[in-house]
């Protein structure tokens, strides 16, 4: 039952104090974390929270490298690997969440119809990374903390003034009220002023590495034009890229004059790459959508080739693969020195439970891509399923090298446990399986393999050591729920 309080008015007042401020801050420190926050650090969050479908593609991928290294080598951000990420979102989107990555929306290069359009983001982008800015909002959000103690100090201080001479309930809590949300406007109000100045300094970097490299900054320009356009008609659609980008009139107005001043304002992109980006689209278009939007995109009438790739690509999703090998021939019989068709026609062929029939294209790609790691992934899956035993060695051999090359390959990982059993080397085996459960983020089950591999190998061996590593790994606290 209740028991009397027998505190004097004034400590009421101010535990009273504490919890209204309690709520008032939670409430307003993380509105105004969401409203000021960059993308950077906001969607990679949820992202991180939600699991986030990340697509890997070699075509894609080398495209995007060749996009940002001028970019990256220009920035001083040569030698610090930073990687483009592939997360499969249709809406526009890129942010960086750390010095190391930056996350590209499918939906971003997909609507952007030139290459210096993409590229112009992702010289923005690398403008956040190489000026320091996440670190620097991490301060701010720090100093905002602070802020907030204070007024919870005052609001508190106030309210127990109120309560001493007198204040009844509503009065008391209309002072509070009034005490705790004028600094937490005064909070959001300097972190929205810090991000503007952020995304301000972004920009200039950005065409000041365009620049460099002898790039227009006019297709950055024609994107940010069109989130600014999109920001006057605010919808329950409102792509995230507006909101954490803000496009303020002064922002744009200042981007352009840059943007006009460069002698290089007119270059436009080499036909080649422009071609290399139609491709892009057209995959991503056939992978992502129904073959009624493929087709109204790439009708029949469109002989180009990329309406061609994203046809055969989406034949062969929905289950046309005869037809969708036709079309691949047709691709490769255009261009033969393309290692992406045939990438193509053994993927198409091996989903479709034709393991055999997709080697010889697989090799072919292998080949032809200088053994790029998931195509060779790839490949190593089919020799596997083809179920050959004669095909046993060479489906290690590859699998092994595109996993020494990308280790985060959980069905590389798998297809290599499978070659290793079926050769009867169970140690091996095992490590695979080992390794794949790690991939996955199955630290449970990867210790338990891992252990098992460990039995079978001769201590102190190469085996026994690496299996001994994963046996005693701590995994990061976001996965203890999997220890």
């Amino acid at each position: 039952m209740p028991m009397p309080s027998s505190s004097p008015p004034i400590l009421t007042a101010l535990r009273a104090a504490g919890r209204a401020f309690a709520l008032a801050f939670a409430r307003g420190l993380c509105l105004a974390a969401a409203v000021a926050l960059p993308l950077e650090v906001a969607v990679a969050q949820e992202q991180a929270r939600k699991g986030p479908s990340t697509i890997r593609d070699t075509e894609i991928e080398a495209l995007l490298k060749d996009y940002t290294r001028p970019i990256l080598k220009t920035a001083g951000l040569a030698q610090q690997n930073v990687e483009v990420v592939l997360i499969s979102e249709r809406s526009f989107n890129a942010f960086v969440a750390d010095g190391k990555r930056i996350f590209v929306n499918t939906g971003a290069l997909v609507d952007s119809t030139t290459p210096n359009q993409i590229i112009g983001v992702l010289a923005h982008e690398t403008g956040h990374i190489a000026g320091g800015h996440l670190a620097r909002m991490r301060e701010q959000l720090a100093g905002a903390q602070t802020m907030a103690i204070v007024a919870m100090l005052m609001a508190a201080g106030g309210m127990a003034a109120g309560a001493a001479g007198g204040m009844n309930g509503r009065d008391l809590g209309n002072v509070g009220g009034a005490a705790l949300s004028a600094p937490q406007e005064l909070i959001r109000r300097s972190l929205l002023s810090y991000q503007r100045g952020e995304e301000a300094a972004a920009d200039r970097s950005a065409v000041k590495y365009l620049d460099a490299t002898r790039q227009s900054a006019k297709g950055m320009l024609e994107t940010f034009q069109r989130f600014q356009n999109d920001q006057l008609f605010i919808s329950q659609r409102v792509d995230p890229y507006s909101l954490s980008h803000p496009m303020a009139r002064e922002r744009i107005a200042a981007l352009e004059q840059l943007a006009k001043a460069s002698p290089y304002f007119e270059a436009k992109d080499p036909p080649a790459l422009q071609a290399r980006h139609d491709m892009m689209r057209a995959k991503l278009i056939g992978f992502m959508e129904r073959p009624e939007t493929v087709a109204r995109r790439y009708p029949a009438s469109d002989s180009s080739m990329a309406a061609q790739y994203a046809r055969a690509i989406s034949a062969y999703r929905f289950g046309n693969v005869n037809g969708a090998n036709a079309q691949i021939d047709a691709l490769i019989a255009r261009d033969p020195a393309n290692p992406y068709f045939y990438e193509l026609k053994g993927q198409a062929l091996l989903e479709a439970g034709r393991a055999a029939e997709s080697v010889a294209p697989l090799r072919k790609a292998v080949t032809m891509t200088n053994g790029a790691p998931l195509i060779r992934s790839m490949l190593g899956q089919a020799l596997v399923q083809a179920g050959n035993p004669s095909y046993t060695q060479e489906a290690i051999r590859e699998l092994v090298q595109a996993t020494q090359r990308d280790p985060n390959s959980a069905s590389a990982w798998r297809s290599l446990s499978l070659a290793y059993g079926r050769s009867g080397d169970l140690a091996n085996a095992d490590l695979a399986a080992a390794q794949s459960s790690f991939a996955q983020g199955d630290f449970k089950t990867g210790r338990e393999l891992a252990a098992r591999a460990r039995q079978r190998f001769s201590q102190g061996s190469p085996g026994w050591l690496q299996a001994d590593d994963l046996v005693n790994f701590k995994p990061p606290k976001s996965a203890a729920n999997q220890q």
